[in-house]
């Protein structure tokens, strides 16, 4: 290796340790739980072309696999005559931004004198955005809450008070929102202050130099990884739960030599609903998946991102266009890293787990006064919850672990701490991951309840209650989901409801399936299984 080569290796690095500071500095000053105890955001740094040079560890795919096509929307709708020094641009567009209103993400340019160097952006969902509420009854995503464009959040420095006024008023938590915005705006500029001050440090005039080193090392890396899969076409089905009717998902997933192409046709049609997933969402859970399979240790950029493309016909699930309702994209979206792993499955059965629970259970509650005279506040409410992921080939699945989103659980305390509702139970949930030679990752049981004086208008957002997870190589599937009241009530498990004054919500989050044959289990382990109360 180069001394040249040697110093760009090192660049490359402290440029990933500034993106992680812009990443923390978002989690330090974050209103939202979502933000600040689950992780749910991304962060980057960006060449003057819009081109995702480094993100932080910090993160999503849903965010950053959808934030890396996001900058060069704005480059294009600001213009690059308008992108001043001070400025700062938001939007929540979904087919601009990550696919839903309810993620703000946030631009920065970075200039060193007057020349623009490059951007960074930051992504993270907010507690509410309006409209419906968080959860998928809309038909159309006017429905669905304030939907941004492109915008200036502040320009040469100066705040766009009308904008702010705009937030604020059609929001139900303005303080967390805008709140939210003003952290994303602070986290870039960390991220611009350290980024000049590595330049100072190193006498660079700008990234090009660099960010040509990172693309041409990782894109020979990406196809390096591709290189052992078996040319050809491979193809997996997986039906799931939806709305009201079950919904097919499908992929013909094509490997050459220059990348891989999903395509999503024969998947099921659009919902009237707000299931429905834009296609770039789409493409960041396949491309995620693809890359975790093949090169785990992988740094994730536009050159790692670009060999992994998505194509599928207007009018199916998996393509919605606008004004289609996608409030809660992520309910079939996260089914897509798993439907392209079965695919892949044929060709790297060594490597591919077995299907998990797949998209988080979100707990989204408007929290109302029983009592209309009371004086209670209302509170908007979200929490997160994650059931198991699939046996692996060589490991058992991961017991209550957000795959392939990524995000984290939030504590009981903290959720209590924000509004008023109880948490009186969470808890492993047994005998809930698939048999196997290595037994699928457990679900977890949740009872959750509104304190004392107030009810849950509740948007429920599960799956996989009447579709588990499957297992692979012989291996058995996963326990299915159950939501009901706790004096044995079934509840819906799509659609706004409530949960009154009184009740108890218990949820039973899915396992993940099994990986090869029960009878293989070693005698070991199930053993500790039963000695740790995941079996009988």
């Amino acid at each position: 290796m180069s001394t040249r080569d040697v110093h760009n290796q090192i660049m490359w690095n402290r440029l990933i340790a500034v993106v992680e500071e812009q990443a923390l500095t978002l989690i330090r000053t974050a209103f939202s739980t979502s933000v600040r105890e689950a992780g749910d955001l991304s962060a980057g740094v960006f060449d003057p072309q819009g081109r995702m040079i480094a993100q932080a560890v910090t993160g999503t795919p849903g965010h950053v696999n959808t934030m890396a096509a996001a900058v060069g929307h704005f480059i294009t709708d600001i213009g690059p005559e308008r992108i001043y020094p001070g400025d700062v641009y938001l939007t929540n567009d979904p087919w601009k931004g990550t696919g839903h209103l309810h993620d703000i993400t946030v631009t920065t340019p970075v200039f060193k004198g007057e020349a623009l160097i490059g951007f960074f952006a930051s992504t993270a969902h907010v507690v509410d955005i309006g409209g419906r509420g968080y959860g998928p009854d809309a038909r159309e995503v006017y429905e669905e809450g304030l939907r941004i464009p492109i915008m200036k959040w502040a320009e040469r420095g100066e705040l766009n008070r009308d904008l702010v006024a705009i937030v604020r008023n059609n929001v139900r938590e303005a303080d967390q929102v805008v709140g939210d915005i003003h952290g994303l705006a602070a986290c870039n500029e960390t991220g611009r202050r350290r980024l000049l001050e590595m330049l100072d440090e190193f006498d660079l005039a700008d990234l090009g130099d660099l960010a040509a080193f990172i693309f041409e090392r990782t894109r020979a890396a990406t196809l390096a990884a591709l290189g052992p899969v078996e040319k050809g076409t491979y193809r997996n089905t997986m039906v799931v739960d939806g709305y009201d009717d079950p919904v097919t998902l499908a992929v013909e997933l094509t490997v050459a030599d220059d990348g891989m192409h999903a395509d999503f046709t024969g998947s099921s049609p659009l919902s009237r609903f707000g299931v429905n997933v834009p296609i770039t969402y789409a493409q960041a859970y396949f491309t995620y998946g693809m890359l975790v399979a093949l090169a785990p240790e992988l740094p994730n950029n536009f050159a790692s991102l670009e060999p992994f493309t998505v194509s599928a016909p207007t009018g199916v699930i998996l393509n919605a266009q606008d004004p289609d309702p996608v409030a809660v994209r992520h309910v079939l979206g996260h089914f897509v890293t798993d439907l392209c792993l079965g695919a892949i499955a044929q060709a790297l059965p060594e490597v591919v787990p077995a299907e998990g629970a797949g998209a988080l259970w979100n707990f989204q509650a408007s929290a109302r006064a029983t009592d209309p005279m009371s004086g209670l506040p209302p509170v908007e409410m979200l929490m997160f919850n994650s059931g198991g992921t699939g046996a692996r080939p060589t490991l058992d699945g991961l017991t209550a672990t957000a795959f392939p989103s990524g995000v984290m659980t939030m504590s009981s305390e903290a959720t209590e701490q924000i509004g008023p509702i109880v948490v009186w139970r969470k808890e492993i949930r047994e005998g809930s991951g698939g048999a196997g030679k290595y037994r699928g990752g457990l679900g977890q049981v949740v009872e959750i309840a509104p304190a004392e004086g107030y009810e849950f208008q509740f948007s429920a957002m599960f799956d996989r209650v009447a579709n588990p997870a499957r297992g692979r190589a012989g291996g058995e599937d996963g326990a299915p989901g159950a939501v009901y009241l706790d004096d044995g009530t079934p509840f819906p498990t799509k659609g706004k409801q409530t949960v009154p004054a009184g009740r108890r919500l218990i949820l039973e989050l899915p396992g993940g399936g099994g990986f090869g044959d029960p009878a293989e289990r070693c005698a070991e382990d199930v053993d500790n299984d039963r000695a740790q109360g995941y079996t009988e």
